[in-house]
């Protein structure tokens, strides 16, 4: 269905979502719905902590890599106060080297050393004697700067190595949580850059990292595909009678596009609680939540094709992005 005739048209978009297992609302509506119970160390890190650039270009590294490998993070980033802002870089370069792991190994057990590497290296940081690989040593500075918690950057290691097999998740609650522990964790640990420490914020960050991660597997959909992978939430797809083989082939029956419009409408609903903390949220913090813009960009234009996860318009970066969350930055919302 192409996107300038989207199915659904005008009406606002509700705080709640449909129930699963329901039918997609009538055109312009998400409608109300009951609440669901959320790419990196390569050979490249192993090349640079061996003979690689060093301290003094490990900022650059950091930067390129997001540019690179995290480009929407990277704009969000840039839009730090400018004492956050190289923290932030190294977070989230941290983050990427983590993400690629899965993808980059061809096996399960050189991914688990990848990650045993990156857990000897946080032990290592917080014993003030970093490796000489770049993310690690910007990554010692912040943790130095910022007083870092130790516990978040644990949890993002460890919830993906638990994520290493290559298993669709068993429901939205297996989803969520995964992107609890990883994206959230990446949002207190940013909150921290900026020295907030504030329960609505956190309240906020904690629904933004779910968003983020229900978006992030949606998005990640059509490239799994061809790898012959399918991780979207089991318990949705059996409801809705969608197999693996459904997406693998590209189906785009009404059936496949109800599976999508479930999981997007969760995201949404996330989306809408971390919005309702706005005024209970320290203006400071705001920075943060940038990535907002990013998801909720995509879910209208999800929404705009019928919930066509292959459409290509999806795919299709947006060139006005940067100027978005500038707009956003500047009238200070999320």
């Amino acid at each position: 269905m192409a996107a300038s005739t989207p199915r659904w048209a005008s009406r606002p978009l509700p705080l709640r979502v449909c129930g699963l297992g329901r039918r997609r609302p009538s055109p312009g509506s998400w409608a109300r719905a009951r609440q669901l119970p959320e790419p990196a160390g390569s050979g490249r890190s192993l090349a640079v902590a061996s003979g690689g650039p060093g301290a003094a270009g490990a900022d650059r590294y950091c930067v390129e890599l997001l540019r690179k490998r995290d480009y929407e993070g990277y704009l969000c980033s840039l839009l730090l106060p400018a004492e956050s802002r190289s923290s932030a870089f190294a977070l989230r370069a941290f983050n990427v080297e983590l993400a690629q792991v899965k993808d980059m190994v061809s096996e399960k057990t050189i991914g688990l050393m990848r990650m045993q590497f990156w857990k000897k290296t946080v032990d290592d940081i917080y014993s003030d004697n970093p490796p000489h690989q770049p993310v690690a040593i910007e990554l010692w500075k912040a943790v130095k700067r910022h007083n870092l918690t130790k516990r978040w950057l644990m949890k993002i290691i460890d919830e993906r190595e638990n994520n290493l097999d290559d298993k669709a998740y068993r429901n939205i609650q297996e989803l969520e949580n995964y992107a609890e522990n990883t994206q959230s964790s990446l949002l207190y640990l940013t909150l921290e850059i900026l020295g907030i420490k504030d329960l609505h914020a956190d309240h906020a960050a904690s629904h933004i990292g779910k968003a983020q991660g229900i978006v992030t597997c949606l998005r990640a959909t059509p490239y799994h595909g061809t790898r012959r992978r399918v991780f979207l939430p089991m318990d949705i797809c059996m409801l809705h009678g969608v197999s693996q083989e459904d997406f693998l082939r590209k189906n785009q029956d009404k059936n496949v596009r109800d599976v999508i419009y479930d999981i997007a409408s969760q995201a949404h609903v996330h989306l809408k609680h971390a919005r309702s903390f706005h005024k209970s949220v320290p203006v400071k913090a705001f920075p943060a939540f940038l990535q907002t813009v990013v998801l909720e960009d995509y879910l209208k234009k999800i929404q705009q094709v019928d919930f066509n996860i292959f459409h290509p318009s999806l795919q299709q970066k947006n060139p006005l992005l940067p100027l978005s969350l500038y707009i956003q930055s500047w009238r200070k919302r999320y």
